[in-house]
C-alpha cells in the first residue's frame, strides 16, 4: 500500500529526495513508439524546460534529472531556509512566476489599497504559498500536470497520462545522494539510449559537461562546491570535475561494448564515501531495485524512521550491504 507523503518526507533528516514519475496506458513520454512508429521525441523538451522553470519558482534545487521514454527521474534538494528568508512580497513574486494567485495577492503586489480583512486574507495566502514552495508534492504536480495536458491534447484523448502517484525516497547521506545522482545521470547510457554521458540529451549530466567545457557550472542546477569548509555555500560536496570523471568512468564500465577502469580521482571519491568499487557499479546500475525506501547508512536510517515513527527500517539490509565497505 502506498504511504502518505508526510510519512516519507522528513526535512528534519534530509533535504534530498529522489522522485520518479511514470506514464500509463502504454503512453510514450518521448522517443519512438515501436508499435505505432510515432515519434514523441519533442516531448523531452517539454519536460526539460519545465523542470528548469520550476527550479526558478520553488525553493527546490535540481541536483540531477533524466527524461526517459516512459518515465522521468529527478533528484532534488529542498531549501527550506531560502523560503523562510523570503519576504512576504518575495513569496508572492515567486508564486506568481508560475501561478495566477488571487485577485487580492495581485492587488497587494501592485501596492493597491486593501482593507484589514483583505490583508488578513493575503497573509493567509502568503503562509500557504511559502509552505507550497518547499512542498515536493506541489513541485511534482506542477511538473506533471502541464505535460499531461499537452500530451493529451496532442494524442487527442482524455484521462490519466501519469501514474496516480510519483515515487519518492529520502537520500540520507553523501553516499546515498551521489549514488542516486549517478544512477539518474547514467539512465540513458544504461538503457542504451546514448553511448556516453555527454551524448545523453535532456539530462543533467549533459548540462554539467557542456558547462564544464567552458569552465563553468550550469546556473539552473545545484552546483558542486568542493569539500566542506567554513562559510560553506549551498551546493554539493566534491568538485564538479571529479564528479564528471566518476560518471564517465562508470558509464564506460557498465556498457557491455566498452571496457574501462575506475580512475584514481574516482577511486578517491569512492574511498571518501566508503564504497568499494564493486558495490558502486552494482548501486549505479540497480539503485531502483536495491532501494525501495529511504537510502543511507544505518544510523541515519534509524533516526529517519524514529522521527517518522516507523517501526521497521525498510531496506536496512541492502543499505548496510551496499553502502558500507
Amino acid at each position: 500500500m502506498a504511504r502518505p507523503r508526510q510519512t516519507i518526507v522528513s526535512l528534519e533528516d534530509t533535504p534530498y529526495y529522489h522522485c520518479c514519475s511514470r506514464v500509463v496506458r502504454k503512453a510514450f513520454l518521448c522517443g519512438i513508439d515501436n508499435s505505432t512508429g510515432e515519434n514523441f521525441e519533442h516531448r523531452r523538451e517539454w519536460v526539460d524546460s519545465r523542470i528548469l522553470e520550476l527550479a526558478t519558482i520553488f525553493a527546490i534545487d535540481i541536483c540531477a534529472y533524466a527524461v526517459m521514454s516512459n518515465h522521468l527521474h529527478v533528484v532534488i534538494k529542498v531549501d527550506a531556509d531560502k523560503a523562510k528568508q523570503w519576504s512576504d512580497k518575495e513569496v508572492l513574486i515567486q508564486w506568481h512566476k508560475g501561478f495566477k494567485g488571487t485577485l487580492l495577492t495581485q492587488k497587494y503586489l501592485k501596492e493597491e489599497d486593501l482593507n484589514s480583512f483583505e490583508l488578513q486574507t493575503v497573509n493567509e495566502c502568503i503562509t500557504e504559498y511559502r509552505r507550497r514552495l518547499i512542498d515536493i508534492s506541489w513541485f511534482m504536480r506542477s511538473l506533471s500536470e502541464p505535460i499531461a495536458r499537452m500530451a493529451n491534447k496532442e494524442d487527442k484523448c482524455t484521462g490519466r497520462f501519469w501514474e496516480g502517484r510519483f515515487k519518492s525516497q529520502a537520500l540520507l547521506d553523501e553516499a546515498a545522494i551521489l549514488a542516486c545522482m549517478a544512477y539518474v545521470d547514467l539512465n540513458p547510457v544504461r538503457a542504451k539510449m546514448a553511448a556516453t554521458p555527454e551524448t545523453s540529451d535532456y539530462t543533467s549530466i549533459q548540462r554539467r559537461i557542456n558547462s564544464a567545457m567552458k569552465g563553468e557550472q550550469p546556473p539552473e542546477l545545484l552546483p558542486f562546491v568542493g569539500n566542506e569548509r567554513l562559510n560553506m555555500p549551498n551546493g554539493l560536496m566534491f568538485s564538479v570535475k571529479d564528479y564528471i570523471v566518476l560518471i564517465v568512468d562508470t558509464g564506460r564500465i557498465i556498457r557491455e561494448d566498452k571496457r574501462g577502469t575506475i580512475s584514481s580521482s574516482s577511486q578517491d571519491i569512492l574511498n571518501r564515501l566508503n564504497i568499494p568499487a564493486e558495490n558502486w557499479l552494482k548501486i549505479t546500475t540497480e539503485f531502483g531495485a536495491l532501494f525501495k525506501g529511504a537510502v543511507g547508512a544505518l544510523p541515519a536510517l534509524t533516526e529517519y524512521c524514529e522521527h517518522l515513527e516507523r517501526k521497521r527500517r525498510q531496506g536496512a539490509a541492502n543499505c548496510q550491504r551496499w553502502l558500507c565497505a
